[in-house]
């Protein structure tokens, strides 16, 4: 195979936030990329080039790659041509912790079952699967080309992703890392030439996601794919307990009146420790760092190995999300029968998404003390009405709305919107003028001057 700059034939299956995100960028870059997913309404929306999914930059590239961009209900219309197969499907978590391998069992046997068994085909898993998943997905695919009666003439690569909800395409374009793990010199060359624009950085960067000045080129990092399983899950762990130490830290700064921004902004010129992720707020959700940190303490205790640091940082990040309710109690004294106004819903900015937000805990643990609670965000609360029906809130087009005779507000998701009311205004609109700030995000002096009871997070 010639791998001087070819263009590939590559499937992705699911297309969730890695899996559009990442055929989208492909598409661009000149592959030609075939996207499938089992939902028909998904697939219809996204042959009209209307998204399925909010993120930064998707829906203008989308149109821009649909030259090279298809979309299927099902596997078998592009598998027989592809050079590449990207597996990118959910990984729920089990009750138990551990990770729900059941759509990627299935996208392997119905590769097993519809590849063109003469065809060299690289199958490569990149949603977030526990270590040995890449064995596992091999001998899936085995016993359903031993069931034909043929060995086939594949490959099986893992290549986590490492792409921020809000920022995925520009985390894709320009990576810090690719990690490819792969036990034949076969794989890792056509993920090469898979990532070749991205790491010579030779294409023009797509209007809506400029190429930051001085970018260096990304390290492209090969490996065994249990390493590189592991990669993936360290990484996310080791954030999450960077988080949770700084929140752990903004306890003690309200104990003894020390401000935990400088704190963070103290520790983070450390080079040794950097000033990423060391932002004190009600804590991490979404859909990678709860989820690989409970899979994780999963593996390590089917290998007897105990993870002391993994559950702290759980366990505190639980406890950041109450902290806001004990600002609430020390504020209002009774939150029975107040009205209490929630802003942002998304468990980060620039995203729909909810899951594991810290809004859902805080939210419900107000409803049962027997609070009106009143919500916005001005993205994600579509997503909160559909999957908490039940729940008796008062959803509203605007923060004015939300203000307007609550007794106290909680900010809880950054979104720059909010950077941009006139808050000087908006303290006259309440019935009480309590401010939990739980990121940490506005100006508490200004908002103390405009007359709020302004609470933040160690600070």
């Amino acid at each position: 195979m010639n791998y001087k700059g070819e263009k590939l034939s590559i499937t992705i299956v699911g297309t969730g936030y890695v899996g559009l995100t990442t055929g989208v960028a492909l598409a661009y870059l000149g592959h030609h990329i075939f996207c499938v997913d089992s939902k028909a309404e998904v697939v219809e929306s996204l042959k009209k080039g209307v998204p399925t999914i909010y993120e930064h930059g998707i829906e203008s590239l989308l149109h821009e790659a649909s030259p090279n961009l298809s979309f299927y209900n099902h596997l078998d219309e592009s598998l027989p041509e592809a050079d590449i197969v990207i597996i990118a499907v959910g990984t729920p978590s089990k009750s138990n912790g551990d990770t729900d391998l059941s759509y990627v069992e299935d996208v392997a046997r119905a590769i097993g079952r519809k590849m063109n068994p003469e065809k060299p085909i690289v199958v490569v898993n990149k949603s977030t699967v526990p270590i040995g998943t890449a064995s596992r997905v091999k001998t899936v695919i085995k016993e359903e080309l031993k069931k034909r009666g043929t060995e086939g003439n594949y490959y099986v690569a893992s290549n986590p992703e490492f792409l921020r909800e809000g920022a995925a395409l520009y985390d894709t374009f320009y990576p810090d890392r690719i990690v490819v793990g792969a036990e034949e010199l076969h794989a890792v060359n056509m993920l090469r030439q898979m990532y070749a624009p991205i790491l010579e950085q030779t294409f023009i960067p797509p209007k809506d996601i400029s190429r930051p000045e001085g970018f260096g080129l990304p390290a492209f990092v090969t490996t065994s794919p249990t390493s590189a399983e592991l990669i993936k899950y360290a990484s996310n762990a080791f954030l999450a307990m960077k988080i949770s130490f700084i929140n752990e830290i903004s306890i003690i700064a309200d104990k003894v009146g020390a401000d935990i921004r400088e704190v963070s902004k103290g520790i983070g010129l450390d080079r040794r420790i950097g000033s990423g992720f060391l932002k004190a707020g009600v804590g991490w959700g979404g859909s990678c760092f709860p989820k690989d940190t409970r899979s994780l303490l999963f593996t390590g205790k089917q290998y007897g190995v105990d993870m002391p640091m993994v559950s702290a940082s759980i366990e505190v990040n639980r406890r950041q999300r109450m902290a806001v309710i004990e600002k609430l109690q020390a504020t209002l004294k009774i939150i029975r029968g107040s009205v209490i106004g929630i802003l942002g819903l998304a468990f980060k900015p620039n995203t729909d998404d909810i899951r594991e937000s810290p809004a859902i805990d805080i939210i419900k643990e107000l409803l049962d003390m027997g609070a009106s609670v009143k919500v916005y965000d001005p993205v994600a609360m579509e997503n909160y009405r559909a999957q908490f029906p039940e729940q008796d809130l008062i959803y509203t087009d605007s923060v004015e709305e939300t203000a307007r005779e609550s007794d106290a507000l909680v900010l809880l998701t950054e979104w720059e919107s909010f950077l941009h009311v006139a808050w000087d205004k908006l303290v006259y609109e309440m019935r009480n003028s309590i401010f939990i700030d739980g990121r940490n995000f506005l100006d508490g002096e200004d908002m103390r001057i405009w007359g709020y009871n302004y609470v933040g997070i160690g600070c």
